[in-house]
């Protein structure tokens, strides 16, 4: 447990570097498509490399017979998530983009958690607190530049 969370912190600290980083390149192109391209291309030619690395061109083939129709909205839903990102850093700067975006994955993942199990009480006291809460400090972090 202790190494996954140590995972997380590292990933949270990674995200504000990306997006500071692809603030920066935005400033010198001309769109943040850009950026996104640059982003995108980086990520699947190291994510190849490594597959192939690890499993040879049975991994590449065998990732390209898995895709479906379906499989394609996590990338559509992951380039949209790193546009965001960048629109808020730009916009509002960098605290309130990360209140705002992790009070809303923290809303959503209560709601996909409830759905999970069918039932809505299956949410706790602490998390309804919790999840207030951590709104609330999103408003107030956010609040000045929304």
């Amino acid at each position: 447990m202790p190494i996954t969370v140590a995972t997380l912190i590292l990933a949270g600290i990674s995200l504000v570097l990306q997006n500071a980083l692809m603030v920066r390149i935005t400033q010198s192109a001309s769109t943040v498509l850009i950026a996104l391209v640059i982003n995108s291309s980086v990520g699947l030619t190291t994510l190849m490399l490594i597959l192939i690395s690890r499993n040879g061109l049975a991994g590449l083939a065998e990732a390209v017979g898995a895709i479906r129709p379906w499989a394609l909205l996590p990338g559509l839903l992951g380039s949209f998530f790193v546009f965001a990102g960048i629109l808020g850093y730009q916009r509002l700067g960098a605290a309130p983009t990360i209140a705002v975006l992790v009070a809303s994955q923290l809303l959503a993942g209560l709601a996909f958690d409830a759905t999970i199990s069918g039932k809505l009480t299956n949410l706790s006291a602490s998390q309804l607190v919790g999840a207030f809460l951590l709104v609330t400090g999103a408003v107030l972090v956010a609040g000045r530049n929304a």
